[in-house]
C-alpha cells in the first residue's frame, strides 16, 4: 500500500494531459527549462564575480 506502480504513473499522465493539453505542457515545459538557465548564468555570473573581488595571495 502506498506505492506506485507504472501503471499509475501513466494513468496520472493521461489525466495532466485531458485537463491541461498538450500546448500548455509544452509551454509550462519551455519556461521552466529558461528559468534554470537564467538560474545557472546567475550562479555562474556571481562565481566570476567573487573570484575577481578576491585579491590573489
Amino acid at each position: 500500500m502506498g506505492e506506485f506502480s507504472l501503471a499509475h504513473w501513466l494513468i496520472v499522465l493521461l489525466v495532466v494531459l485531458l485537463v491541461f493539453g498538450g500546448s500548455k505542457l509544452r509551454t509550462a515545459g519551455e519556461d521552466l527549462g529558461a528559468a534554470v538557465r537564467g538560474f545557472k548564468r546567475g550562479m555562474r555570473g556571481e562565481e566570476v564575480a567573487r573570484r575577481n573581488n578576491e585579491p590573489e595571495a
